[in-house]
This record gives C-alpha cells, structure tokens and sequence, in this order.
C-alpha cells in the first residue's frame, strides 16, 4: 500500500486532529464505561499495575458504533484509501476507556490495556503523533509500531498467562530506544 507524501505541517496538523478526536470519544464514552471485574484485575495483576486496572473502564456498545474521525474525508482527499475503519474494529482505547463493539476476549482486552499503558507514559499528544508517523512510515495500521507492541504482548500473553511481564517496562523501553 503506497501512503501519500505529506508535509511536516500536515502531519502535524492530522496528530491534533488525532488527539483531539481522540480526547471527545474519551469524554464521549468515559462516563459510560464500567471498572474491570475483580476477575480481570486478578488475572491480569503483574502485567499491569494497580493503577492501571483500578482506573481503566470497559464499555460494551449495543446499539451503536464508534464513528469515524470527522477528518477522515480530508484524508481521503489526500488518497488515503487503507484508513482504519473505526466501526468495524472490536475495540478501541481512547485513553484509559476501552470500547468494543462486543464481548471482548482476554487477548483483545490485553491489548487494548496495553494502549492505555502507551497513553499513561506517552499523553495524548505525543501517542497521536506517534500513531500518525507510524502509520505513514508503516504503511498502515498493522505496521503501526504502537500496534504491533499491543499486538505483540497480547499474543505473549495468551500464549502463556503464567509468565508475568510488566507492560509498562516494555513500554519504556520501547520509549528509552525510540522505537515507536
């Protein structure tokens, strides 16, 4: 898939864009949103902190979907055609609340915490703009270095829930070496 030349400036101006969709769904659905089970803090315990299951929500949708970004059509008009399509996905994180648009497996509720790591140490900000050079450089969404780390872990999670890592180590480290 070819991704369209874009100036620093316009790269600049998709990661606000980005972060500030990304802040009204958080606001969006925030409040919606239930507390892990004590059965998912219990079995994800070591992998994350506390804090970190304490304070992440779930939201299961129903009758609706998580819409597309209003600037998608820009995008578009730039020859985007390989964008993200928010409605199909299982789940998305804005922040520290995860939506899915339907029952979540242990392996997607993993991956989708570790985003909320990537948010914890990264912000908003620096996360979108990350997210958009890696999506430009990766040539989309599965080369993606932030989702290849949440894809990652996942799997090294499911492949062995007795083998406790620490989601937030990885996560710094990946930051220390500039690898996202």
């Amino acid at each position: 898939m070819i991704t369209p030349n874009l100036t620093p400036q316009q790269v600049d101006q998709i990661s606000g864009l980005l972060a500030q969709y990304i802040a009204t769904e958080r606001e969006r659905f925030a409040s919606r949103a239930i507390p892990l089970s004590d059965e998912l803090k219990i079995a994800f315990a070591g992998f994350f902190s506390t804090a970190l299951l304490e304070n992440s929500g779930i939201l299961i949708l129903t009758d609706e979907r998580v819409a597309n970004p209003q600037f998608y059509p820009m995008l578009e008009n730039l020859g985007f055609n390989n964008l993200p399509q928010m409605p199909e996905m299982s789940a998305i994180t804005f922040v520290d609340t995860v939506v899915a648009h339907g029952q979540l497996t242990g392996e997607t509720l993993f991956h989708e915490l570790v985003h909320v790591e990537q948010y914890r140490q990264l912000g908003i900000t620096k996360f979108s703009a990350l997210y958009v050079r890696g999506f430009l450089s990766g040539g989309g969404y599965y080369g993606i270095p932030l989702e290849v780390n949440a894809y990652t872990l996942a799997r090294r999670y499911e492949a062995d829930h007795a083998h406790v890592f620490s989601v937030a180590d990885d996560v710094a480290a990946r930051i220390a070496a500039d690898s996202f």
